[in-house]
């Protein structure tokens, strides 16, 4: 920071360069939490540790007694009685799935820290260009809200009326409310290098906006998916052309339950939900393809890049996860990519916005 006259002068490049790669690093964990929260889905971690205890919980069980303290709780809820009891689960395979959980929680608490101090010493130091302090606070309380979104979501699937799931429209939530904070956190450090650069903050346009609201529609239908576990309903199985592009070799799916109306069936049904993500996929690739020839026309070719590598990246992942029946791996690459193709899209809208 420097000074003039004796009085600091706040929103120098030497003081905003370590707030925005601040900002970029727990962006980058906001990725890896969505990875991991992909791995706790797939692999049905997710109801494993069945009370939320942010201060305490942070610590695992250390003691058999402990251990055998968890897994006597997590025998009375429904994905046990209903699932995982009747195959004959083990300690020992409790233990996998609780660490996978665990992992989750933790790499939220970190991320909540890597946030906090930082930006409490920023605030001390007095670095905060003017204006940046009110994002500052709304990302933080993002980050509170997604973890109390994420322990709604987790009770979900813990009362003896729940399924042997949680509620897909609370994960959907939990994983909106991620990606939300993921593109702010972007949003912001991007402004805070144009200041830096001596350049106005972007104004988002209309075009950018659109290409926005349409991801975050197909993210929406892509945590009903998951939710709902959509994915394996089109039959997969290595390059089965009746998995993908059509859906048990139809292109329209049979099955798919209309006496509750279209609205309920777009949001609870799987083949509606499935069939829905799978295609409205392409009009998200027409405006992304749109904004990426924006971009190099406005000599962003880096942001240009990022777009059409991320959305390329994501199908391609996408109708592999199809035809692989839902492989761990490619289905939690499909997760990380959606979450790199929210940062594209992000710094895309804002290389096109508006100055001044």
């Amino acid at each position: 920071m420097r000074v003039n006259d004796g009085r600091p002068i706040i929103g120098t490049s030497d003081d905003i360069a370590p707030m925005v790669r601040w900002l970029l690093s727990v962006a980058a964990l906001v990725v890896l939490i969505v990875a991991v929260g992909g791995i706790t889905r797939l692999t049905e971690s997710g109801l494993s540790i069945t009370q939320w205890k942010p201060i305490t919980g942070a610590l695992p069980p250390l003691t058999d007694a402990q251990w055998q303290a968890e897994f006597a709780r997590y025998r009375q809820i429904p994905q046990y009685l209903e699932v995982n009891g009747p195959a004959g689960m083990t300690l020992a395979q409790y233990k996998f799935i609780y660490f996978w959980e665990w992992v989750h929680r933790l790499l939220a608490r970190v991320i909540g820290l890597v946030f906090a101090l930082p930006l409490a010493w920023f605030w001390y130091k007095r670095t905060i260009p003017g204006g940046y302090k009110p994002r500052l606070l709304a990302l933080l309380a993002l980050g509170g809200l997604q973890g109390v979104v994420g322990w709604w979501m987790v009770s979900s699937g813990l009362s003896p009326e729940a399924l042997d799931r949680v509620s897909h429209f609370r994960l959907a939530a939990h994983l909106l409310v991620a990606l939300f904070t993921l593109g702010g956190l972007v949003w912001t450090a991007l402004d805070l290098r144009a200041l830096g650069r001596g350049e106005p903050r972007a104004r988002l346009t209309g075009f950018g906006a659109l290409a926005l609201a349409m991801l975050a529609f197909q993210l929406f239908m892509g945590a009903m998916v998951a939710g709902l576990r959509s994915g394996v309903v089109a039959g997969g199985g290595w390059f089965r052309w009746d998995a993908w592009p059509l859906m048990q070799g139809r292109f329209f799916p049979e099955g798919v339950e209309w006496a509750r109306g279209a609205l309920s069936a777009l949001v609870n049904d799987p083949y509606l939900t499935h069939f829905v993500h799978r295609w409205w996929a392409w009009a998200v690739v027409a405006v992304l393809v749109a904004m990426g020839r924006r971009l190099r026309a406005a000599r962003q070719r880096l942001a240009s890049v990022a777009v059409h590598s991320a959305f390329g990246t994501q199908v391609l992942l996408g109708i592999f996860t199809v035809w692989s029946g839902v492989t761990l791996w490619i289905a939690v690459a499909h997760q990380l990519c959606g979450a790199l193709l929210v940062a594209a899209t992000v710094w895309g809208a804002h290389a096109l916005g508006r100055r001044g």
